[in-house]
């Protein structure tokens, strides 16, 4: 992969100017001082982790999520290319998109990395303890033209407390043409917009989104502050709390890749868990299952903003 291209940068379809752009800083050499990578956390409200998954078998999960969706028409032989058809045949070949979007997340290779492995290991000294991931997934293939606005994640999964983190992996190389996570360097200090959203449950008040940054751009501008990303590469992962605002890049990759990414959440097992994204079908946040993500649109559909 090419080095950090910041003129790749786009939000909106305009480039992030130089002022308001930083590349994220590698903190996987603190694993090994468990203090002072949890101090790095509370600092910076996130870490990025280089190269703490193994290659392979993200490689392997890779594969096995675009081979499903090459065999509904929407990604070119060879898989590993991740390149689109700008086609799809998901809806006449697999029409309830819930069931089919859940048999893509629950595959062995994808859960190898996502829920086991090193991640697992990392989880554990992030909090300080033993930690679980919710069974529920958050696996998003976007194509070009796709982005997702600032965000916080709290009003989707403090229901039982907020000691949770979210886990973004991409799932193979994703360079900034293609729209890798942005985060807002110091959002977790936004008193003003994270004080209104203690106690908002996206799922009990769906009139009141939680995106509020439709112009990421506009909004760093405003606070003086930068837009954090990288050139992810495959093996990276990057850990954040519930209070860091935080979106992506437009999907803009000149040979129409599929940026592919899973999310998920994790918490200490010592703490109580919210039903909605546990068990063995778990119902999600809204209680429609894997059917109320984007994920599980054909990928010829755009996305909802919530």
């Amino acid at each position: 992969m090419t080095p950090f291209a910041p003129q790749a940068c786009l939000v909106k379809g305009r480039a992030v100017p130089p002022e308001l752009l930083g590349e994220l800083r590698d903190s996987a050499p603190l694993l090994s001082d468990p203090e002072a990578l949890r101090a790095r956390m509370a600092e910076d409200g996130h870490l990025f982790l280089r190269g703490v998954l193994d290659p392979d078998a993200v490689r392997a999960a890779r594969r096995e999520v675009f081979a499903r969706l090459a065999a509904v028409g929407e990604i070119r032989e060879p898989v590993d290319d991740g390149l689109f058809t700008g086609t799809s045949r998901r809806t006449e070949l697999e029409p309830d998109r819930g069931r089919f979007w859940r048999s893509v997340s629950e595959g062995p290779r994808l859960r190898a990395v996502s829920h086991a492995g090193p991640i697992a290991a990392v989880m554990d000294t992030v909090f300080g303890e033993p930690a679980r991931p919710q069974d529920y997934m958050f696996l998003r293939a976007g194509v070009r033209g796709r982005a997702t606005d600032l965000h916080y994640d709290y009003p989707f999964f403090t229901r039982a407390h907020d000691r949770v983190c979210t886990v973004w992996t991409a799932l193979g190389d994703v360079p900034t043409s293609d729209g890798p996570l942005v985060v807002v360097a110091g959002s977790q200090h936004y008193r003003d917009l994270i004080d209104p959203m203690i106690g908002h449950d996206i799922s009990l008040n769906p009139e009141r989104r939680a995106a509020f940054g439709s112009d990421a751009i506009e909004f760093a501008r405003s606070r003086g502050t930068r837009l954090l990303t990288a050139d992810f590469r495959v093996g990276d992962v990057i850990v954040f709390g519930m209070y860091l605002a935080h979106g992506s890049l437009d999907n803009h990759s000149p040979i129409d890749r599929v940026r592919l990414s899973c999310d998920v959440r994790w918490q200490p097992v010592s703490l109580p868990v919210d039903d909605r994204y546990f068990g063995a079908d778990p119902p999600g946040t809204t209680g429609a299952g894997y059917a109320e993500l984007n994920g599980a649109k054909p990928l010829t559909q755009d996305w909802h903003v919530r």
